[in-house]
């Protein structure tokens, strides 16, 4: 069982703010079309590689309704996740209604908002969380580069230095109820991941992406699910893929590099299911 913890729904709300068609001819891109026909596709995707169920991230503030129709239409597939900016006003408010409507993950990006994740106003978005239980926290950390701005040669104005894993320590103490994602090992940033996730067992990390964040640190990917296992265990690793766009779709090739990196530590098939499929299920629950 495959169970992906990190792709990109990239609606066509998303695309409006980059140029719209015009962006997608120059990204030689699908159109996602609307909410129920690129839901529909990414079920035939994740089928056609066999993944049982998905995380689905709307990936721009404001965009909640895209993945909470694709949620609707496709319950037992999708888990739906969406970003929060906190330092937008209605941040808190908005978020609460889509938790309400059906989403189960809030997604904060501080290098890219530009806010420290111990603000009041982000504080107050993890106690949204604590007050709907069964819904988790999403804290990208470490260096941040979104692929797309990179493709247009749009500017991507985001600070890193609010991205220290180390920010979060405080705040996984003293919400211990709300289970608080890490992606990508920390992007770059694998020591002050490990070091969180080893003081607060409700820290989780996702594998996500090509992890070119390695070359900084000098490890292999083998070396960094050695590492993470020995400090977060089997049971706080959340595969994930990093998909997002069409035509290339669901990028098995990542599932393969993770696959064998696991394969040279010699990780068991019970270590392999829990990464894989196993902790997905029990962070994220079917819900009726």
């Amino acid at each position: 069982m495959i169970n992906d913890a990190h792709c990109h729904f990239f609606s066509t709300p998303f695309f409006a703010p980059l140029g719209g068609e015009t962006a997608l001819a120059t990204l030689g891109w699908d159109a996602p079309g609307d909410a129920d026909a690129l839901a529909d596709r990414w079920v035939a995707e994740l089928d056609r590689h066999q993944v049982s169920r998905a995380a689905l991230i709307a990936s721009v503030p404001g965009d909640t309704a895209s993945v909470a129709t694709a949620v609707s239409r496709h319950r037992e597939r999708f888990v739906g996740f969406f970003m929060a900016d906190p330092t937008q006003p209605d941040a808190a408010a908005k978020a609460a209604e889509a938790i309400a409507g059906g989403l189960r993950a809030i997604c904060l990006f501080p290098a890219m908002h530009r806010y420290s994740i111990q603000d009041d106003r982000a504080l107050r978005l993890f106690d949204v969380a604590a007050a709907a239980p069964g819904t988790a926290v999403f804290v990208h950390c470490g260096v941040l580069s979104v692929g797309v701005r990179k493709k247009l040669g749009l500017p991507s104005p985001f600070d890193i230095r609010f991205g220290n894993p180390l920010d979060l320590h405080a705040v996984a103490l003293s919400r211990p109820q709300v289970p608080i994602i890490i992606p990508h090992f920390g992007a770059g940033l694998l020591r002050e991941a490990l070091m969180v996730a080893d003081l607060c067992p409700n820290v989780l990390l996702d594998t996500s992406s090509s992890n070119g964040w390695i070359k900084y640190v000098g490890l292999s990917l083998a070396d960094v699910f050695r590492q993470a296992l020995a400090v977060a265990g089997p049971d706080r690793l959340l595969f994930g893929s990093d998909s997002s766009f069409f035509p290339r779709g669901w990028v098995r090739d990542v599932y393969e590099r993770q696959s064998a990196a696991l394969d040279e530590i010699g990780a068991t098939a019970d270590v392999r299911a829990r990464i894989f499929g196993g902790n997905f299920d029990r962070v994220f629950p079917q819900t009726p």
